[in-house]
Order: structure tokens, then C-alpha cells, then sequence
């Protein structure tokens, strides 16, 4: 018992079992006292129940203590870190996507991160896209507006610094005039295969891309995915679409030519047709034609409604309209 009090008395650390064991010692510290009958005993057992409760005491004490400390802590810490947040988000341009990784702050404070994101939308100073992404929004006099089909998607087009995808389909289509209808859809152009993906009220499709992708190429694969789906460009005709693509690859210069040719290589047959017919009334000289030609195998047909009248090359790269030859 002596030994037990010495240990007491020079502050064993202890966890809950070493506090219950000396609720335990005082107990039956207490139970000897009552029993007990010699005096010099009684008077050893006085001074080990003083030393046990007065450890038990501090200890109690010393806790309360280190718990309202660690409280105080905590509070400081989630402070300083809503602090630093808001100071971060003030440097963001308006409609940038981020998520708590964007703060560089320690993983057992992301919580923490979390929390205040949650707080600043509550308080309307950012807005949240989906679960674990916010924006700051774009506001107008005709209320909020959404961030760019990029910001929504941009996970899936950059990654560590390098590029995974790129923008496509009714957003390129309407970068590129050919509609001017805006869609809740979002393309992907991508190597890799993947299923479609809400985002609140956006859809996010993916179109395999069989190039690389790269960002010298980015555009001339936009205006290949718009040959490639001339059927389905909305709020517009074939015809219409047509007239747009010749325009926009009469502006191209000699190289990005020269890269459209090498990218429709990896299309299917009838987008290597149509844009060969293209490229032929635009009046692109022989040699790049004839590459085109010759991955082709001069029997298939391809039907097409774009008239004769629009794209006059057409039958010499056997495109057809569908109700007649």
C-alpha cells in the first residue's frame, strides 16, 4: 500500500483504468479505517487516504483543465482556419469551382475546412454545386449565374496538372456558332470510357476520343466532333451546320490543316468524307485530298441531308441525302 501511495504521490500518468484503480484503493482504504483498531494503523491509513484523495482531486482537476484548454485550442484553430478560408476565397475569380482540398491546410483539420465551407453557404457568401463542391457565384441583376461547363467539369478534363479530356459537344457547338442554344448537358472528349455523371442539374456525357488530346489539338478535335454529329447540333439544320464548318475551316491555317487531316484519320468513314468534301470546296490543294481519299474505299455510301447547293464536293466523296442518290 505504501508503494501504491508513492506512485500516487509522484503523479503516475494514468489512463480511465489507472483512475478506477485508485477509486478502488480508496475504497478499501476506507473499509480498513472503519475496521481497523490499532491507532499507529489507524494514522498510517489517515495519511494514505489523505495522499489518495488529494491525487484523485488534482488529477480530476488537472483534466477539467487540459479539456478546457484543448476546447480553447480547437476554437482557435477553427478561427484562424475560417479566417484563412475566406481569405482564399477572396482570390477566386467568380463561378471557380474549388473543394476543400483547393486550402492547403493539415488532413485532421479538413473537418474543420468542411464546416466552414458549409457555414459560408448558409450565410449566402458561396454557393454549393454538389456534395463537397462550392463556387463562388457570378451574381447579376438578373440573379446568380452558374459556373462555366469547364469549372463544372474541369475534374474531368485536367488531373494533376495534365490533360484528361476537354470540352465538347453543345458547349463547343455553341463556342463555335453553330447553335446558340445553351443545354444542361455537358461532353466530354476523353480516351477512356466512362458512365454519365450528375452534377445538381447538370448531366455529364463522355465521347471517346480515339487522338490524344492535347491542347495544340483541342479545337480541331471540336470541329471534327461537330462534323461527327452534324445531325444532332441543336436549334439548327445539317444544311446550316454545314455552311459554319466550311467557314470555320476556311479560317484554319496551313498547320491546323494539316492536324485536322492527321485527327479525322482516326474518325469513322463518313466524318473522313464530309470533311474531306469540305476541305475540297474550300479549295485545299490535291496531296492533303488524296490522303483523306485513300483511307477511304471508294464503294461505301454515305447518307447525309446536306444539299448539293450547300456542299457542291459532296458526290465526289459519295455522299448522298437520304431519299435519293
Amino acid at each position: 500500500m505504501q508503494a501504491f501511495a508513492n506512485s500516487l504521490q509522484k503523479g503516475e500518468k494514468g489512463c480511465f483504468f489507472t483512475k478506477l484503480r485508485y477509486l478502488c484503493v480508496f475504497r478499501l482504504l476506507v473499509k480498513r479505517h472503519i475496521f481497523c483498531t490499532d491507532i499507529e494503523e489507524e494514522q498510517e491509513l489517515n495519511r494514505e487516504l489523505l495522499i489518495v484523495f488529494f491525487v484523485i482531486l488534482s488529477r480530476f482537476l488537472r483534466n477539467k483543465r487540459d479539456i478546457l484548454l484543448s476546447l480553447q485550442r480547437d476554437y482557435k484553430t477553427i478561427m484562424n482556419i475560417a479566417k484563412e478560408i475566406k481569405r482564399r476565397i477572396a482570390e477566386f475569380s467568380e463561378d471557380y469551382v474549388f473543394t476543400a482540398s483547393d486550402f492547403e491546410i493539415e488532413s485532421q483539420n479538413q473537418s474543420a475546412v468542411v464546416k466552414a465551407l458549409n457555414r459560408m453557404v448558409k450565410s449566402g457568401e458561396i454557393s454549393k454545386l454538389t456534395k463537397g463542391r462550392f463556387y463562388k457565384p457570378r451574381k447579376t441583376q438578373f440573379g446568380e449565374l452558374k459556373p462555366s461547363a469547364y469549372q463544372i467539369a474541369k475534374d474531368y478534363i485536367e488531373r494533376d496538372g495534365k490533360l484528361i479530356g476537354y470540352i465538347t459537344g453543345y458547349s463547343a457547338y455553341n463556342a463555335l456558332g453553330l447553335t446558340t442554344q445553351i443545354s444542361s448537358y455537358i461532353q466530354i472528349g476523353t480516351n477512356k470510357s466512362r458512365r454519365s455523371v450528375k452534377r445538381e442539374k447538370y448531366t455529364i456525357s463522355f465521347i471517346l476520343q480515339q487522338n490524344p488530346i492535347t491542347k495544340k489539338n483541342i479545337e480541331i478535335l471540336r470541329i471534327l466532333d461537330a462534323i461527327r454529329f452534324i445531325r444532332e447540333i441543336p436549334a439548327t439544320t445539317p444544311n446550316e451546320a454545314c455552311l459554319r464548318l466550311k467557314e470555320i475551316v476556311r479560317n484554319l491555317n496551313d498547320e491546323q490543316r494539316e492536324m485536322l487531316v492527321k485527327c479525322v484519320a482516326k474518325y469513322t468513314n463518313y466524318v473522313r468524307a464530309l470533311c474531306g468534301a469540305i476541305l475540297e470546296d474550300i479549295g485545299c490543294n490535291d496531296s492533303i485530298l488524296e490522303s483523306i481519299r485513300k483511307t477511304l474505299n471508294g464503294v461505301t455510301e454515305y447518307k447525309l441531308p446536306i444539299s448539293e447547293s450547300v456542299l457542291p464536293t459532296k458526290q465526289n466523296w459519295r455522299i448522298y441525302e437520304p431519299s435519293r442518290k
